[in-house]
């Protein structure tokens, strides 16, 4: 079970209902801890609910939101945030992520917008970071999110995300493909992107596949393996800002664990490897 005392590390994979069977049998060894959106679990209970209560007592779990919507000109939804609350201490969770966009706006847009690149946007949404940390009594950590329109902007990508963790002090997920996919979109230098992001704050890492929609225009599916500049990047992540525990998503087209594993070993082959280099040399 995980604790304060027992840090997260290595590699991780989204879990999805369909995956239970298996992992309720046996959770391969390249396997250190899985992600879950709460949203898909509170609503159920029963065996469903066993199930889930079986692995989370056996096994590191951290969350992953869908719907906080930090970025929505609606006030936030505070049952829900309760709901999530009670559902993080009922399942010994520490660690609470959500997406820095909006997906509600008068009713749900069932898709994640992006929120204005402006400093009037970073006051708001750091003040309901503020809010959302004090109901949750722990940290709220955002994700830089794949976007392909940029209304009203004001401030690159880079500045805005920058502002908003500095604003509202609260840590970041860093999702190296998200990074990747809009660097090819928006013409800018993911490498440079990653250097600028404070290593301080981030909690974690996200990595996943995404579609080639054209030779400018990536589409973020998390349904396809991981590519070879994707996998770079976060190598150079490593190097730039530390070995932080990795988290494979893939949310549809999933192949067979063996498969995801081959990805999940992969990431902890480039783990070791960074830490090697860091090591101090024995005289």
């Amino acid at each position: 079970m995980m604790t304060s005392g027992n840090p997260l590390t290595g590699s991780g994979l989204g879990l999805r209902r369909e995956m239970l069977p298996q992992l309720l049998q046996s959770v391969p060894a390249d396997i250190d801890f899985f992600e879950v959106a709460p949203e898909n679990w509170i609503p159920f209970g029963g065996k469903l609910q066993k199930q889930f209560r079986q692995l989370t007592e056996q096994h590191r779990f951290i969350c992953h939101g869908l719907s906080l919507s930090i970025g929505s000109p609606d006030p936030l939804d505070v049952i829900f945030l309760k709901q999530v609350k009670q559902f993080l201490r009922e399942h010994n969770i520490l660690l609470y992520s959500e997406h820095l966009s909006y997906c509600s706006g008068g009713g749900h847009l069932y898709d994640l917008m992006p929120i204005p690149f402006t400093q009037e946007a970073v006051q708001y949404v750091a003040k309901r970071i503020r809010q959302v940390q004090d109901i949750l009594e722990q940290p709220l950590i955002l994700e830089n999110v794949s976007y392909y329109a940029a209304p009203g902007q004001q401030m690159s990508e880079q500045d805005f995300t920058l502002a908003v963790l500095s604003e509202a002090d609260c840590q970041l997920l860093l999702d190296v493909n998200n990074i990747y996919v809009n660097s090819v979109n928006h013409g800018y230098n993911a490498e440079a992107f990653l250097r600028a992001m404070p290593a301080n704050r981030i909690a974690y890492y996200h990595i996943a596949g995404h579609f080639k929609q054209a030779e400018d225009l990536l589409v973020d599916t998390h349904g396809a393996a991981v590519i070879d500049p994707v996998w770079q990047l976060l190598t150079k992540a490593y190097q730039q800002h530390g070995v932080k525990p990795t988290l494979l998503e893939r949310d549809f087209n999933i192949p067979e664990l063996a498969e995801l594993g081959r990805e999940l070993s992969q990431i902890k082959v480039l783990q070791h490897a960074a830490q090697q280099q860091t090591l101090p040399l024995r005289a």
